[in-house]
């Protein structure tokens, strides 16, 4: 007689964690504070919650109990495990929420994929990191930075964020501004650049001053410091389209560098000197003014020594 087939069991589901998110009120510190929240759990308990990572301030995990809370922060505890650490030496997670991911992007490092590559892009690094901690999470991107700029950029973790970042992109993000050094003494302290975008046949952007040709660019810019051949500015945009600083920076004959594509002739520190140093937006879903900003590079300071 044949052998009777033995069942398979069931594949193990998912079982999500079980995570308590508390908004703080007033000034605290972390252990006072849980102490207060969480009445039920013993003081060792909330120890060891804090010992093994399961407590995050503002999306960050922290095991410090004197670490001091303010206003408007906010406190999550997994009771189901520890929550996930990120770490990758391109990528640095600047603040996450259930909506929205903010990180700082190395240089070198496509935003997403293309057809020639689908991994190792910032895209694919947060989608495993998300997915690590839930099968079911998604991740959306919202704006990109070219594969040589590094700097602030944000990510949706939910349809509703994506669609009402982009639908109302000009009215969400309050201020976007980066830093660039650009080859030679810039003379004056600020200035503004308007022209019409196109790109031609080789992907090359270019400036036009016919608006059926092109797309309207204005980029704004103000000097920071100067040495070495170099100048260091601080630059925003009006509007974001493909290339626009290294364009405008080009046809105020001070290219970025770096740069070769748009005419620089020097590469000190063997990658484009644009850094997105600051991004200001509406929070798409609680409406809070969100600000982030990054220190100036090391490498572009010495550059202007």
């Amino acid at each position: 007689m044949p052998k009777k087939e033995q069942s398979r069991p069931d594949r193990k589901r998912f079982k999500p964690d079980t995570i308590l998110t508390f908004d703080v009120a007033d000034q605290s510190t972390l252990m006072d504070f849980l102490c207060q929240a969480m009445p039920d759990r013993k003081r060792s308990a909330i120890k060891q919650l804090l010992k093994f990572g399961s407590v995050m301030v503002n999306g960050a995990v922290t095991t410090q109990f004197n670490t001091a809370l303010n206003q408007g922060d906010t406190v999550n505890v997994n009771l189901t495990r520890a929550f996930p650490v990120f770490y990758n030496r391109r990528v640095k997670i600047v603040y996450e929420d259930d909506d929205i991911i903010v990180i700082e992007k190395g240089y070198g490092l496509l935003s997403m994929g293309n057809d020639k590559v689908k991994d190792s892009t910032a895209y694919s690094i947060l989608k495993d990191y998300l997915k690590e901690k839930d099968p079911r999470n998604k991740i959306f991107i919202i704006h990109r930075l070219d594969r040589d700029t590094s700097g602030l950029m944000m990510f949706a973790k939910s349809i509703e964020a994506k669609e009402s970042m982009q639908h109302n992109w000009n009215n969400m993000v309050l201020e976007r501004k980066y830093l660039a050094v650009v080859e030679g003494k810039v003379e004056e302290e600020s200035g503004t650049v308007k022209s019409y975008l196109a790109e031609n046949a080789q992907m090359e952007v270019y400036s036009t001053d016919d608006p059926k040709k092109g797309q309207l660019a204005v980029t704004r810019w103000k000097k920071l410091a100067t040495g070495n051949g170099y100048t260091l500015m601080e630059v925003s945009l009006d509007t974001g389209r493909k290339n626009q600083i290294r364009v405008h920076m080009k046809d105020i004959e001070h290219p970025i560098a770096g740069d070769r594509k748009y005419g620089a002739k020097s590469s000190p520190i063997h990658r484009l000197a644009l850094h997105a140093r600051s991004l200001r937006f509406v929070h798409p879903i609680t409406r809070r003014d969100m600000w982030f900003e990054t220190p100036v590079p090391n490498s572009f300071e010495k550059m202007i020594r």
